[in-house]
């Protein structure tokens, strides 16, 4: 879960969702801004799901539609974010299926 900035600036949240054992990159699983935020960022504290700001990312993840895979380019930082939450969660992550999509994609398989 991304959050953007809040303040002046209208707040903005975006879920992924990493699916393990698929082929597949992580998800945009939702995304909003405002009231709709809030209420991502409610349901996503009511499920003990990890919560990170970064601005820069909700600025690449928001022009993303819903169900779609992340762009190529932002799964370095999706990964961490993973990692991050495994860990936070105290997790072991599994094999790194974000770094291995990364690896392919980069090598153009």
């Amino acid at each position: 879960m991304e959050r953007g900035p809040t303040g002046d600036h209208r707040q903005t949240a975006v879920a992924i969702e990493e699916r393990p054992g698929t082929d597949q990159r992580p998800v945009i699983v939702a995304k909003g801004q405002g009231s709709v935020a809030e209420q991502i960022l409610e349901l996503a504290f009511a499920s003990g799901v990890k919560v990170r700001e970064d601005a820069d990312l909700v600025e690449i993840l928001e022009a993303v539609e819903v169900d779609s895979e992340i762009p190529v380019f932002a799964l370095a930082t999706v990964a961490e974010i993973l990692t991050y939450v495994y860990r936070a969660n105290g997790q072991q992550p599994p094999p790194n299926h974000v770094a291995a999509t990364l690896e392919t994609e980069r090598s153009g398989q």
